[in-house]
């Protein structure tokens, strides 16, 4: 991978993680306050509820995805970004280019979706 891709994937990570961090601070300003008061029944209240607790697990995935994308930076940074975490062979570009946060090449995850199949 050449250095111009290696930015290109960098850019495109940080406006990732900036539009999650965006996201998560709207949550905390915007989308975890609602006055009971406001609301004239308990079907109202338990829909509100509801739905904050939806958004809640939204931006649980999105913390976990923010992870994953806090390594590839790291990654980036340390030069090994595209190297299979377990082979240790490179990842295809075509498949960093689909999820630039994936630490295996495509063979060991499907290795590794295999045996969790197996497992579970």
């Amino acid at each position: 991978m050449n250095e111009k891709e290696l930015i290109k994937f960098k850019e495109n990570l940080m406006s990732e993680r900036k539009t999650l961090i965006q996201k998560a601070n709207k949550t905390l300003s915007e989308d975890t306050v609602f006055d009971v008061n406001e609301l004239p029944d308990e079907i109202d209240q338990a829909s509100a509820e509801y739905n904050q607790s939806f958004i809640f697990r939204l931006r649980d995935r999105e913390k976990y995805y923010l992870s994953k994308i806090e390594k590839a930076l790291q990654k980036l940074d340390n030069g090994t970004f595209g190297t299979c975490e377990m082979c240790e062979e490179p990842i295809s570009l075509k498949r960093l280019q689909a999820r630039p946060v994936t630490t295996l090449c495509i063979r060991c995850k499907e290795e590794q979706e295999m045996e969790e199949r197996s497992y579970g």
